[in-house]
């Protein structure tokens, strides 16, 4: 499977699900919500910049390349992620999937290539793996 698909369809699938569960805790707990959302936003930027550090570390070819396209994978993905299992939450309609597609599309995206773009400029300062085969 191509690089850039894996990434972006667990990131996308991970965002819908933090959505999904932010919107959970905000119906049974509204006073919690404000802190659960950036420590849920947290944990998306966390695991992009160490996948995109790892990424570069390993010396994954045309890394840029994978991790743009991983973005606008992940972005429509996590809106419909996000207003399936908000349905199921919040009784979420049809009406929020428009905005889900186009404005939250786009702030995942940016999301994951930020992210990753920050984790690919750690991966590159990191000491690189010794080749196997060479002295």
């Amino acid at each position: 499977m191509r690089a850039w698909l894996v990434r972006g369809f667990w990131l996308g699938l991970f965002h819908g699900g933090v959505q999904t569960g932010t919107s959970a805790v905000s119906v049974h707990s509204p006073e919690a919500a404000s802190s659960i959302r950036y420590i849920a936003l947290g944990l998306v930027v966390v695991i992009g910049v160490l996948w995109g550090a790892l990424d570069a570390w390993r010396g994954l070819e045309g890394r840029g390349m994978v991790w743009f396209a991983a973005a606008l994978v992940a972005g429509p993905l996590a809106g419909i992620v996000g207003v399936v299992g908000r349905s199921l939450v919040d009784q979420t309609g049809l009406e929020a999937l428009g905005p889900a597609l186009t404005g939250g599309a786009a702030f995942t995206a940016l999301l994951v290539m930020a992210a990753a773009a920050v984790g690919m400029g750690v991966g590159n300062a990191l000491p690189q793996p010794e080749q196997a085969g060479t002295s």
